[in-house]
């Protein structure tokens, strides 16, 4: 049974192709010396007709696809480009904008070099100790480029610390928040001296009586007494002063002028009389 239906099918096509191949004939044949069409002639184009439409159609429309394909690949291969070109331009926008920055926090380093007592020398932070005892970090300045131990460091916005240990090529530097460090200091508006000491985050000020004047806000200033600080560096703002409680002194708090979370450049004067060890 199958075998007699599939036998049908084929005879079907073969009867369909054979007609329109006739017809195809005929229309053809007819073109040749007549002008008038018949209707057998009319059916014949009617058939091829609507035949060649829809062949017509079909290629088309393959063509048309094939084209949106190969335009969407080269889109894509554009966006691609574009994209590439767009991060070297922001790349070369970031160094830019990078260079700016430092050329803007080196020539504020120039002028506060300018304040500062000859002979001096700028140094980059390359890194900080990674010891949880002290609060140190490492420049890129040594022993070769006359740094030694004791020599203090600054920068634009004010204290940074001394100098601690040396080799050839670089220094470690103990920051002004250790709670190992202390400085001379005096708040700049009434003159008042005390000893400034690291307080891990931020200063205390001690030693400075209760009958003194200090208020919140008030400026305080490297006093210069020692010989370790040149005078007038700022070290911070007063942020608490309390003269309550038992004993003879305040409490002071001082929040720091310098931000020693953003430090990258500093200033190290060579002082010509260290605190050598």
């Amino acid at each position: 049974m199958r075998k007699k239906n599939k036998r049908a099918r084929q005879i079907r096509l073969f009867l369909f192709f054979g007609l329109l191949l006739a017809l195809f004939i005929i229309l053809i044949v007819s073109t040749v010396g007549r002008q008038e069409f018949n209707a057998p002639h009319k059916l014949a184009l009617e058939v091829i007709g609507t035949a060649q439409y829809a062949m017509t159609r079909m290629t088309g429309s393959f063509k048309n696809g094939w084209q949106n394909y190969t335009a969407l690949i080269n889109v894509r291969e554009e966006n691609a480009r574009l994209r590439e070109e767009l991060q070297k331009h922001k790349a070369v926008n970031n160094e830019y904008r990078e260079a700016v920055a430092t050329n803007v926090r080196l020539a504020k380093l120039l002028e506060m070099k300018e304040t500062l007592p000859a002979p001096t020398l700028t140094a980059e932070i390359i890194g900080v100790d990674p010891s949880q005892w002290f609060k140190t970090i490492i420049i890129d300045r040594g022993s070769s480029d006359g740094v030694q131990a004791g020599m203090p460091a600054v920068t634009v916005e004010g204290v940074v610390g001394q100098v601690t240990n040396t080799s050839p090529h670089f220094a470690k530097i103990l920051l002004a928040t250790d709670p190992n460090s202390a400085l001379d200091g005096l708040v700049q508006e009434t003159r008042v001296q005390g000893i400034v000491k690291g307080g891990g985050a931020g200063f205390h000020m001690e030693y400075v009586l209760k009958n003194a004047e200090v208020s919140k806000g008030d400026r305080i200033v490297t006093s210069g007494i020692g010989g370790v600080f040149p005078k007038g560096v700022p070290i911070g703002t007063v942020a608490k002063a309390e003269k309550a409680g038992r004993g003879m002194f305040q409490e002071i708090e001082i929040e720091p002028a310098a931000d020693f979370s953003q430090l990258e450049y500093l200033i190290i004067v060579m002082k010509k009389d260290p605190l050598a060890k």
